[in-house]
């Protein structure tokens, strides 16, 4: 088996990826009220701030900055995901391996976790989170995904409206992964 290794930092600032085991699937759109309740609950049980998140059909990146004493993201991750499950109906086709360990067959089992290190660092991976849905294809604007903290930095004066894709000319920057 693996080892990972992951980087706990307490009250360090996170970059996560969570994927979907159908990456060909729309469940974390279609069912994001009970995805948006799952992390409202979770950050009442384990508190952490949301920088910044956006959830796309099958996929969904965040940046979160844990309490000082705290570097327990994993637990975060077990409870939201195990919310997440329960509220949808089991449907899912599951292999017996799943069967015995009592999983439900929806989310990978791993995630992309990175420890932010600098104010560029942190900066470059809150414009690739807010400018995913754009370099997937899902809008021509980043304004136009409803389900994004970019609206919610519009609001707090760290991005204009119609930053990445807004004007005719075309936008450039650091997208990358």
């Amino acid at each position: 088996m693996s080892r990972y290794r992951r980087a706990r930092v307490p009250g360090a600032t996170y970059f996560f990826t969570v994927n979907l085991r159908n990456r060909k699937g729309d469940l974390l759109t279609r069912h994001i009220a009970l995805l948006r309740e799952t992390v409202r609950i979770t950050k009442a049980r384990h508190p952490f701030h949301i920088d910044a998140w956006v959830v796309l059909p099958e996929h969904m990146h965040c940046l979160w900055t844990l309490p000082e004493d705290d570097a327990d993201f994993a637990r975060r991750w077990k409870v939201i995901k195990q919310l997440f499950s329960r509220g949808l109906d089991a449907t899912e086709p599951l292999s017996p391996a799943q069967l015995a360990r009592g999983e439900r067959g929806i989310w990978q089992r791993r995630y992309w976790e990175h420890l932010i290190r600098d104010e560029l660092d942190y900066q470059r991976h809150v414009d690739y989170i807010h400018f995913n849905p754009l370099k997937h294809g899902h809008v021509t604007r980043v304004r136009d995904w409803p389900y994004s903290s970019f609206h919610r930095a519009v609001r707090d004066g760290i991005y204009p409206l119609d930053w990445a894709g807004g004007n005719d000319e075309g936008e450039t920057g650091c997208w990358g992964e």
